[in-house]
């Protein structure tokens, strides 16, 4: 298998250099050749399959250069966690992504990608410089996931003051190959910055640099895993109790809280690889980039706008390029799969709410965007309406501050998360201009 830029303006190269350049030198996106199908025989036992079956079979589709027996080997060291199948009430599911090291789906892709670059590095003997940018969750997962991994260094730019207290603790706190930058703006300031270092000839020739966002194709392919053993589970007849006789002839419909759209684009990654997923929703907050060009057929990115959803606030989500290359920039094809939903604040606020009292769940902000478009998109449906499962990304206790003055409870921090709390900061302060980030990448 190998990977070709989404510009068009290099050449298509294997799933190491993709992973090592992040960014194709053209300034594209690596997409592969051709969607891989899974094994009919694998499809036909979906049920019966582990995340680790899951994770081995989608990897090994895309890597020829990684043998099979230490693909095997590499997830299983990295997904040493669950994803877990939770039903919140009748025809409505969540897929619990967050019991990682960091309590958010992001931990399948750093820990993953963190693997992976160690696979190829332990050979090598050479230095790597890993720059990722993040709205929250990705900085946390990727600094825990590359943590004291001998030759790699990563810088993870985040906005300040606007990702959460626990968010900023699991970034700043580590110290050693971990350099946190609090850069003074907004997310996508942060990923323009990560995205001109990553073009930077003078910084390629110095050293050898990649990213851990889901603009690298190595962090996006681990988060086709959770879809496959997810949608298995839902299959599987001991998930389907009292429902079972309705549920077995079911559509599933899937719906993603989105910022950067990686998760989507994985989503449809597995669709395309024969998972059995009917639609996708595409649940954002009111950084609706991707709702309003669904709506006008054009696509205009704008500076991203605070929310209490913080990792979804992006203006100009990476992954569309993505999305429109798979489906040759045919909007109209990609709208059959995919469906755009809008939530604002006080709606993400009185889902919070509304779950609690309703179910007894508590719900994670991001979340709560997507049970909230998930209910908007069923209300609108005549008949029977397909089920919905809902990827729920992260830990609640990670925004206690936002959902404890709605449901009336004090949340239970996890224990690795209150270790965190009593933590000295260790973060380098930058204006968001490029020539800052470069001096502080200069002297590391």
């Amino acid at each position: 298998m190998k990977f070709y830029s989404t510009e068009r303006k290099s050449s298509s190269v294997p799933f190491r250099d993709a992973l090592f350049n992040g960014l194709a030198p053209d300034g594209g996106l690596y997409m592969p050749e051709a969607i891989p199908r899974l094994p009919d025989e694998f499809l036909t036992n979906l049920s019966k399959q582990s995340l680790h079956s899951a994770g081995t079979h989608v990897a090994s589709a895309f890597t020829d250069d990684i043998p099979i027996t230490k693909i095997k080997e590499i997830v299983a060291r990295a997904l040493n966690f669950p994803c877990l199948l939770v039903r919140l009430e009748d025809g409505m599911y969540l897929l619990e992504l967050f019991h990682g090291p960091t309590f958010a789906f992001k931990d399948f892709g750093a820990r993953f990608m963190a693997e992976a670059f160690s696979y190829f590095l332990q050979n090598e003997q050479r230095e790597l410089t890993i720059i990722v940018a993040t709205s929250g969750d990705t900085g946390s997962a990727v600094a825990h996931g590359f943590y004291n991994q001998p030759h790699i260094k990563v810088f993870v730019l985040y906005p300040s003051g606007k990702i959460s207290p626990l968010q900023e603790k699991q970034i700043a706190t580590l110290g050693g190959n971990i350099v946190a930058v609090e850069v003074e703006g907004t997310f996508d300031d942060c990923q323009r910055l990560a995205k001109q270092a990553l073009s930077d000839p003078d910084l390629r020739r110095d050293r050898a640099i990649s990213s851990a966002n889901s603009i690298n194709i190595g962090r996006l392919l681990p988060q086709i895993f959770y879809y496959v053993a997810g949608i298995g589970a839902w299959l599987a007849p001991k998930n389907w109790g009292k429902a079972k006789a309705e549920r077995k002839e079911k559509p599933l419909w899937v719906v993603v809280p989105s910022g950067n759209f990686g998760n989507l684009t994985a989503g449809l990654f597995a669709k395309w690889m024969g998972v059995p997923i009917e639609r996708f929703v595409a649940a954002t907050n009111v950084n609706d980039v991707v709702p309003r060009y669904f709506e006008t057929g054009t696509y205009v990115p704008r500076p991203a706008i605070p929310t209490i959803s913080n990792a979804m606030d992006v203006g100009n989500p990476s992954n569309v390029t993505r999305m429109r290359a798979l489906y040759g920039d045919d909007l109209a094809n990609l709208k059959r799969d995919v469906e755009a939903v809008s939530v604002n604040d006080q709606e993400t606020l009185d889902e919070l709410k509304h779950t609690y009292e309703k179910t007894g769940y508590i719900l994670d902000p991001h979340t709560a965007v997507g049970v909230a478009a998930a209910r908007r998109v069923r209300s609108a449906m005549r008949g029977d309406p397909p089920d919905f499962l809902i990827l729920a990304t992260a830990h609640p206790a990670k925004f206690a501050e936002i959902i404890e003055p709605m449901i009336k409870v004090k949340l239970p921090i996890p224990t690795a998360l209150a270790t965190l709390l009593d933590r000295p900061k260790k973060a380098s302060l930058i204006p968001s201009s490029y020539s800052s980030l470069k001096d502080l990448l200069l002297v590391h």
